[in-house]
């Protein structure tokens, strides 16, 4: 029990002490980043493509002739 108890210790201590997850990290930190800045573009472009097709069919409506 003792020699799986000090393994144990090791291998958290070990863990502890890397760096490899920090690089992980940081680049989920700036995917996140990136994503919450694409959504929130998406709003705005929706919105400037909502309102040119109301344009558009706006001015085809007016344009053609009534039958």
């Amino acid at each position: 029990m003792h020699d799986t108890m000090l393994k144990l210790y090791i291998k958290v201590q070990d863990l502890m002490t890397r760096e490899d997850g920090q690089d992980l990290v940081e680049y989920a930190l700036v995917v996140s980043l990136l994503s919450l800045a694409a959504t929130a573009a998406m709003g705005s472009l929706a919105a400037a493509i909502n309102g040119a097709f109301g344009a558009i069919g706006t001015t085809l409506s007016t344009a053609l002739p009534k039958t």
